[in-house]
């Protein structure tokens, strides 16, 4: 399926087409280690891809697995949001209060919008198709090494995913297949929550950008210099969306 392929980088990202179609694909793949490498699904609701020479799993419809089925079926789910460009944060919550990773978006009708990396602020005809690889290389590797890191979760752990759109651009009743109308703005954490900003990719046409929150005592062991960290010593945390991070 389109969800199954591998991350192959063209050689020139010339056109929207072809951003999306790389997007969606390092999303597939960020969602499928991070669900593999925390042990929620089986061994064999995964297969073996190759982006560029790095080896990961990607999720797959397994029939004596329906979980991973639901969660490709929300993938897909997003994947219409993200081509429709309504779609602006994505989060994927284990155990609502223990993890939570944060997929943010944008894009732009008119061309490219980088505008928050600030620090290393470039003009937007100079992103080449290797840097939005080595980015992308780089995101998956600190994902692993990430999860390699977290102590296990419990076991009766439980995935939510919201969705959060841009309001000024998302027609009121639109909700992607597979997703209902939900609730709240942000979600309660318990504990002392630990900010990391796993990293981001950029495309001439898209800006991925991934983030984690999760318990600071499940990070005791994590070499901190892999990843910037912001702290927090709020007991109970209600994580915000941030629509507006000047970040």
């Amino acid at each position: 399926s389109n969800f199954q392929s591998a991350v192959v980088f063209p050689n020139k990202i010339s056109t929207e087409q072809q951003s999306l179609m790389l997007v969606k694909r390092l999303l597939a793949v960020a969602v499928s280690c991070i669900t593999y490498l925390r042990g929620i699904f089986p061994e064999s609701a995964y297969g073996t891809r190759y982006m560029d020479d790095v080896c990961v799993k990607i999720l797959r419809e397994d029939k004596n697995c329906p979980g991973s089925t639901q969660l490709v079926k929300w993938m897909l789910g997003c994947y219409d949001a993200l081509q429709k460009k309504y779609f602006n944060n994505y989060w994927i919550c284990l155990q609502t209060i223990t993890e939570c990773y944060h997929f943010k978006f944008k894009y732009t009708h008119n061309g490219p919008l980088l505008d928050f990396s600030s620090k290393n602020k470039k003009n937007d005809s100079t992103i080449t198709c290797a840097d939005t690889k080595k980015a992308s290389i780089l995101l998956i590797r600190k994902i692993y090494v990430l999860m390699q890191n977290l102590s296990p979760l419990p076991n009766d752990v439980c995935l939510t995913m919201k969705l959060f759109y841009y309001d000024e651009v998302t027609p009121s009743d639109y909700q992607p297949p597979g997703f209902k109308e939900g609730e709240c703005e942000g979600m309660i954490f318990e504990g002392e929550p630990m900010y990391l900003n796993v990293g981001e990719v950029p495309t001439p046409f898209h800006m991925l950008k991934v983030k984690v929150t999760t318990e600071k005592q499940r990070m005791e062991n994590v070499d901190k210099s892999i990843l910037k960290h912001g702290e927090t010593n709020v007991p109970l945390q209600v994580l915000r969306v941030d629509r507006d991070d000047p970040e």
